[in-house]
């Protein structure tokens, strides 16, 4: 728990600062180090003992530092090591000087890392005790939240209520048979004849009967309720008795955590700051022990749910008084170190486990029924129905088999095509790949309609010299001077011959000029055509990595989907989604507002134990919630703010702080 680790760490550093091993814990430093105590034997050579005594503190405060808790046998254990002494035993060994001074200091130190490790692990247990608690009063809430439920629950545990029943008529019995048997031992009966012997057995048989109908007779007066009431009604009724039950559990529980976050290791630092390193040791040495005191008379009463809240509170202090006068003393205030220790290890060793073995049986006793109790009737209905579904299965193995791998060589298939495939295309486009280029005609198509167009005019003019050029002869310069306008698109000898033959038609044809003229101007309108769609190629290109993208966007689409609807389904137990997560912040932050508004104030303006213990539940749950939706940039601030909630021991600073909360950051907490 987040919240107990920072006041763990925090008393950790606030002890080392009383005993004046902390940087700074004192204004004074040289007066200190006059005074006795454990600053005045560091010029004194320690000794083995007080080595392992450190050792052990150290072990014990590195632990608390870290935010981490050490196992109550492993606590218990160090403790053991330690090897407490008594002021007897050291007066036998001759050790009552400086060094022995020392050494009471240093284990006083080691009692006080225990104690802050046993408080952190006392807070985390009932954290861990309380939470779970409301998940079953919700489920008691659930089943009487409407009469269908009530019978829903009524056919779970009618077999476990007719077991009940029937165990019940059965002991009645038999105890009628036993009182019976002890009246007959005190009569002497002489042997009788056959007659009437087998008059007695018949006697005795109808005896048994009636004895039967007496005791059914018995147990269903004494239970009344269930001549007038329903067995719907008779479950509701138990189940409001069993959600009373936990609720007082809970309460108490949270007012056990309110008296142990309150008057557990209260140290009054401010005025101890004040005081000398001797005085400071003996108030700190005093806390240490009423803390202790405290925490063992809180595992005694945390069980006891059936008396008020206020007898409850008044129980913890004054059994915390006497557990605290029946410690040993050296002095009118200051307790003996092993006496402490001793207690200690009886909270980590039997009252500890004590206190978890009764809650768990309480709430096992009261909570939600087992499993087994729950699921019973799907259960039944499926081992009913099973031969059917395995009928039809079997009947149809063939198709559910030809179903599997049609969807299997789907996905797959959709996998590959339109994921892989386009994935594959957009790579070879960045990359600039010959092959992935988008072409809608072949690559080198115009450059041979163009070279075969530029041949059929030269060879034309060659022909036709006269026709084409106005000269017999067709000198080099004039060939490649049409080879360049053909380039361009201009035919103009080809046109020429085409416009001569047509005045003579039949001897153009004949002749065949006019054909071929034709044929020519037809190559040209391909290469024309050619020339366009070279045009539409190109922008295709320019454009070809968006095709890629639009061509992979379905297949990409489709993919994230599936994959956030399997998570919805899937995965909504192991994470909220943040939508989720900030409704559930609203409901702690209204949750915490009911506990200020409607809590009960002690003398001092504060909250009362149990409404303090609820609000400490709430506040875990909060920075549990937030620190994931917060920024990291605003974690630290409000944390700050969450501080000054939980520490705060006036009512009226509470809901300041809470305003706070609420407004200063709602950005992330009041929106999904």
């Amino acid at each position: 728990m987040a919240i107990v680790a920072d006041k763990v760490r925090r008393l950790d550093v606030l002890i080392d600062r009383i005993v004046g091993l902390e940087p700074g814990s004192t204004e004074d430093a040289q007066h200190d180090q006059q005074e006795t105590g454990l600053l005045t034997a560091v010029i004194q050579p320690p000794t083995p003992r007080a080595d392992e005594l450190l050792r052990i503190a150290r072990t014990l405060s590195t632990a608390s530092r870290s935010g981490t808790f050490l196992p109550p046998s492993r606590i218990k254990q160090l403790l053991e090591d330690s090897v407490l002494a008594t002021e007897k035993e050291l007066a036998e060994q001759g050790e009552v000087g400086v060094e022995s001074q020392y050494e009471r200091d240093i284990e006083w130190l080691l009692v006080a890392k225990a104690t802050v490790q046993t408080y952190g692990i006392l807070m985390n247990t009932f954290f861990d005790q309380i939470m779970p608690l409301s998940d079953e009063i919700w489920y008691w809430d659930d089943v009487l939240s409407s009469y269908l439920k009530s019978c829903l629950y009524a056919t779970q545990i009618a077999p476990a209520s007719a077991w009940s029943r029937a165990k019940e008529i059965y002991d009645a019995v038999c105890e009628q048979i036993r009182n019976i048997h002890l009246q007959q031992q005190s009569v002497v009966e002489a042997a009788q004849t056959g007659e009437f012997l087998g008059e007695g057995m018949s006697q005795k048989w109808s005896q048994f009967y009636s004895i039967v109908r007496q005791s059914m007779a018995e147990t269903s007066v004494s239970s009344l309720r269930r001549k007038v009431l329903s067995p719907v009604d008779l479950c509701r009724a138990e189940a409001r008795r069993k959600r009373a039950e936990l609720q007082r559990l809970r309460e108490t529980i949270a007012a056990a955590l309110g008296i142990l976050m309150d008057e557990g290791l209260a140290f009054d630092q401010k005025a101890e700051e004040d005081k000398g390193l001797e005085s400071r040791l003996k108030v700190a040495d005093s806390t240490l022990a009423d803390s202790i005191a405290l925490m063992h008379a809180i595992l005694t009463n945390s069980v006891e749910t059936n008396e008020p809240l206020s007898v409850f509170e008044d129980s913890v202090f004054k059994d915390a008084r006497d557990v605290r006068g029946a410690f040993g003393t050296t002095d009118s205030s200051k307790p003996k170190a092993s006496f402490v220790a001793e207690r200690l290890i009886q909270i980590l060793d039997h009252s500890l486990l004590q206190h978890k073995t009764a809650v768990a049986k309480h709430v096992s006793e009261n909570g939600r029924p087992s499993r087994v109790v729950r699921y019973w009737l799907p259960a039944l209905a499926l081992l009913v129905s099973s031969p059917t579904i395995l009928y039809v299965l079997a009947k149809r193995r063939d198709s559910i088999i030809d179903w599997i791998q049609n969807l299997g060589v789907t996905v797959r298939d959709f996998w590959f095509n339109w994921v892989i495939e386009p994935i594959r295309k957009v790579i070879g486009t960045i990359r600039h790949d010959a092959n992935s280029e988008i072409a809608i005609m072949s690559r080198d198509s115009l450059k041979a309609d163009r070279e075969s167009l530029e041949r059929m005019v030269v060879e034309f003019t060659m022909d036709n010299p006269s026709v084409a050029v106005g000269s017999p002869n067709v000198t080099d310069l004039q060939i490649a001077d049409i080879r360049a306008k053909v380039r361009e698109g201009d035919v103009t000898p080809i046109l020429k011959a085409y416009e001569k033959g047509l005045r003579r038609p039949l001897v153009g044809a004949v002749s065949g000029d006019l054909v071929r003229s034709l044929l020519i101007q037809v190559q040209k309108t391909k290469v024309d055509l050619e020339v366009a769609i070279s045009g539409i190629d190109s922008l295709l290109k320019s454009q070809e990595l968006l095709f890629g993208f639009v061509g992979l966007a379905p297949g990409v689409v489709v993919s994230i989907g599936i994959v956030q609807y399997l998570r919805t389904v899937f995965g909504s137990r192991k994470g909220l989604r943040r939508g989720e997560k900030v409704r559930r912040i609203v409901r702690v932050l209204r949750n915490m507002d009911r506990i200020l508004a409607a809590g009960a104030t002690n003398s001092k303006g504060g909250l009362k134990y149990k409404d303090r213990g609820l609000l400490l539940c709430e506040a875990h749950v909060l920075r549990e919630l937030a620190t994931e939706v917060l920024p990291g940039d605003v974690q630290r601030e409000f944390l700050e703010d969450l501080e000054d909630l939980t520490s705060a021991k006036n009512i009226i600073l509470e809901e300041k702080a809470l305003q706070r909360i609420r407004w200063a950051y709602a950005e992330w907490l009041g929106k999904k």
